[in-house]
């Protein structure tokens, strides 16, 4: 099968889940550190039915909801808007500020 670039679907290499998994426990590693890892009792990883790997964030409560933008906010504010917006963090690089 051609390979399709940064576009081919993880499934085709088997590492959906995989994939899904790590980008749980990146955010996992955050809101722990954020003191917020027991409000995201329903945080999981999982494939679809197209076999794409997804991340499940539960249910909230609105202070959680509050409390993650006020993170997002500030990580906004450290990173600038253009690395912030941009995706500036790929594969879960620190932000050397």
């Amino acid at each position: 099968m051609p390979d399709k670039g940064p576009e081919r679907s993880h499934a085709e290499d088997g590492n959906a889940w995989h994939d899904a998994r790590q980008a749980v426990m990146e955010l996992r590693d955050i809101l722990i550190a954020a003191g917020m890892e027991t409000e995201f009792k329903f945080l999981t990883a999982d494939v679809n039915a197209f076999g794409r790997g997804i991340v499940s964030l539960g249910r909230v409560s609105p202070e959680t909801a509050r409390r993650l933008a006020r993170l997002l906010r500030a990580a906004r504010l450290a990173m600038g808007d253009e690395a912030f917006a941009g995706g500036g963090l790929e594969g879960g690089e620190e932000h050397a500020g």
